[in-house]
């Protein structure tokens, strides 16, 4: 049964350097922070980060397996708080988890955490998801 505070048990996506370059020619992101260690530490990151979007994808699966499919997330949200660090020959997790904070006659509404590296790299991020 689902209700308020049910919590829904954490995935890890696992991200490496592989997953970017697949991910940067799938979407058409070429910006070198996404592959390019030497102009990432130039334009003063860390190292190379994983795309936003591809952060915001893998929640977005997170919530849709847990809903019974796409079909079913009626809206997700997420603001970016820090860059998923992806250092060569890594990899990174992308550990996503969340709990129930409503539920209505139709919808059931998530408060979901993302963190890499133990740093929360999602703050205010939210699904709303058709009860089945």
């Amino acid at each position: 049964m689902i209700e308020v505070g049910t919590v829904i048990p954490e995935r890890i996506f696992w991200i490496n350097r592989e997953l970017l370059k697949r991910y940067a020619d799938a979407s058409g992101d070429q910006n070198p922070i996404h592959q390019n260690e030497t102009f990432a530490k130039s334009v003063g990151l860390p190292d190379v980060i994983a795309h936003g979007m591809l952060t915001m994808a893998l929640v977005g699966k997170f919530v849709s397996d847990w809903a019974g499919g796409a079909s079913a997330v009626k809206e997700i949200s997420g603001r970016f708080t820090k860059p998923v660090i992806v250092g060569a020959g890594a990899d990174v997790d992308l550990t996503v988890s969340g709990i129930v904070s409503e539920v209505n006659k139709s919808t059931v509404r998530l408060d979901l955490t993302a963190t890499s590296a133990g740093v929360k790299v999602l703050g205010i991020s939210k699904a709303l998801v058709a009860r089945s």
